[in-house]
């Protein structure tokens, strides 16, 4: 299947409709000549009003640390957004619900497959990381430093949510040695663009 009507299908998506607080609203963006892969958790309450991925505080730091501006992180031909759960799954007492299990097994296999030029995929927070990387079963300080070291295609970050202030404070190599390298790899993956 072709992007466009994957895309349409997605947009019409009501899988998890009765699991939801709300009527459901997916939110991921992705074009075929995608060479970077976002694969965060799933969108806020505020991602949900927008219907922007990324367009939170969290957003805004994890564009930060990527050294991307909003118009290449935006551009779906260079970067394909794409959660674990494509709706806000509502809110917990301490933070924001996981994603849905029914997305990713339905919707990541014919997404990825229509994104053939994918260089770089970046796993955000546990859950993407519990999918998508074989060094899952690891703490994710362990699981971060272990992806930056490798020379593949994957990288692993925390979660960029304010709420994580705490492990960037008790991991202060993150932003001193992983992040620049991170960038590194951003960059030579969209320089391929």
């Amino acid at each position: 299947m072709t992007l466009a009507p994957l895309l349409a299908e997605i947009a019409a998506c009501r899988i998890c409709a009765d699991a939801l607080p709300h009527q459901p609203r997916p939110v991921v963006r992705a074009g075929a000549a995608a060479r970077l892969l976002l694969v965060g958790q799933a969108p806020g309450r505020r991602v949900h009003e927008s219907g922007v991925p990324w367009d939170d505080p969290s957003g805004r730091r994890l564009r930060e640390w990527l050294d991307l501006d909003p118009a290449d992180f935006y551009d779906p031909e260079q970067v394909a957004l794409v959660p674990m759960g494509f709706c806000f799954p509502g809110s917990a007492r301490s933070g924001d619900l996981p994603p849905r299990p029914e997305c990713a097994p339905t919707w990541h296999p014919p997404l990825l497959a229509a994104m053939p030029d994918v260089g770089l995929r970046v796993l955000i927070g546990r859950h993407a990381v519990g999918r998508y990387w074989s060094g899952a079963q690891r703490a994710l300080a362990e699981a971060v430093g272990a992806a930056a070291e490798a020379d593949g295609d994957t990288l692993v970050l925390p979660h960029p949510s304010p709420r994580n202030q705490r492990w960037l404070a008790q991991h202060p190599w993150f932003v001193a040695e992983v992040l620049p390298l991170v960038r590194r790899r951003v960059h030579a993956a969209l320089a391929h663009s």
